[in-house]
């Protein structure tokens, strides 16, 4: 029977234990005057005309050349939600937390209280002179697009929202790996994604880019075509390269003779009988937290082949901590200003690649795997 262990008052415990899982360290220790003067008046002061007049260089000589932040308004947290500053605080702490022990990056968190994206664009702007990249984190679709866009154009270092791209790259690696399993090509499969909002439409991009030629998305109203009314920008951006056959319906319509299935929406929308009309060698990546859209159990029993979910207590997990890490590791050693969509795609590569010989039940890497993050960051360049 599957079923999942409430860790929920050990992590409250721990967190309050800890009081934050973040400290700010010093880097070099003050313990005469000898060393005030280095670090400090007066010896800081040539520092500071020195780049005051060489900003370019600021990277060279501040924590800047190895600093992130990790940006979030609160509004799409995990899957809680609109729950505000304080509730995506601990998030970004963990983040921050993996940006550190997975890729040695130090990463702060910055929780905004405002979601007026005008707002969160001019505050961004005005903190980044001290990061040497963004990380935008749980900012709801459809502004959280519009956010990374303007900050993208606007800023001179890196940025990206990981809810959209770790997403895609993670996602698309495990897909690659799944294909070969099942002795296909990802470019030749019907993929349905459920969800239209950041992750789903971060997936069917990049999927497109691969070479993906049908893909189906499923939002709340049912299959998106060109001529669906109602449809906002970013839906009509999906709709003029996805449903190439001009598909109309619902989930279930959706559904039937598809060879992948990846659910970036809620718990439980996938019945058993729905899986088992998808094509034989089917592959099913259900990532709704803490509750897929379908359990491996009950897709094993419909005939799903490989299957992946968003939870660490069964294989395959897709984690973004197997991409953000790596992303910006190779970012910052690479002096990258712009994450670009072939930089994502040479990283999901990589990443597969990893598992040199997948199976049902291996189709990603841990994220722990030493090999992960040097692999991702050399593909960021």
């Amino acid at each position: 029977m599957e079923s999942k262990v409430d860790i929920g008052p050990a992590a409250l415990e721990e967190h309050r234990r800890l009081q934050g899982k973040l400290e700010i360290l010093s880097k070099a220790p003050i313990k005469d005057a000898a060393a005030l003067s280095i670090y400090y008046t007066p010896g800081v002061g040539a520092v500071s005309s020195y780049l005051a007049e060489n900003p370019e260089d600021m990277a060279k000589f501040t924590i800047k050349g190895n600093t992130v932040a990790v940006v979030s308004d609160g509004s799409a947290v995990l899957g809680l939600g609109n729950i505000g500053p304080a509730g995506a605080a601990p998030v970004m702490e963990g983040k921050a937390q993996l940006f550190r022990e997975l890729a040695g990056v130090n990463a702060f968190p910055i929780v905004l209280d405002t979601q007026d994206t005008e707002q969160i664009i001019q505050t961004v702007k005005n903190i980044a002179p001290i990061f040497g990249g963004i990380n935008l984190e749980d900012i709801s679709a459809p502004r959280c697009f519009e956010i990374e866009r303007r900050l993208i154009n606007e800023l001179d270092i890196p940025v990206m929202h990981d809810d959209q791209h770790g997403t895609a790259i993670v996602v698309l690696a495990g897909l690659i790996n799944a294909a070969k399993v099942t002795s296909r090509q990802v470019k030749d499969m019907r993929i349905v994604i459920i969800g239209a909002g950041a992750a789903g439409i971060a997936v069917a991009k990049l999927l497109h880019r691969y070479g993906v030629a049908d893909i189906l998305m499923i939002d709340r109203q049912g299959i998106i075509a060109h001529d669906r009314s109602g449809l906002n920008d970013s839906k009509r951006e999906l709709a003029a390269f996805t449903n190439r056959d001009h598909r109309t319906g619902s989930l279930d319509d959706s559904l039937t003779g598809a060879d992948v299935l990846i659910g970036v929406s809620g718990a439980g929308l996938i019945t058993e009988d729905q899986a088992r009309r998808m094509n034989t060698q089917s592959i099913v990546f259900a990532m709704a937290n803490p509750t897929p859209e379908i359990m491996p159990g009950v897709a094993k029993r419909a005939g799903v082949a490989v299957m992946a979910t968003g939870r660490s207590d069964f294989p395959n997990q897709v984690n973004n901590a197997l991409g953000f890490p790596g992303i910006f590791r190779g970012a910052l050693d690479h002096g990258v200003h712009r994450i670009t969509e072939d930089m994502k795609l040479a990283a999901a590569v990589a990443l597969a690649g990893i598992i040199t010989e997948p199976t049902p039940e291996l189709i990603i890497p841990s994220p722990f795997d030493p090999r992960v993050v040097p692999a991702v960051a050399a593909a960021i360049k």
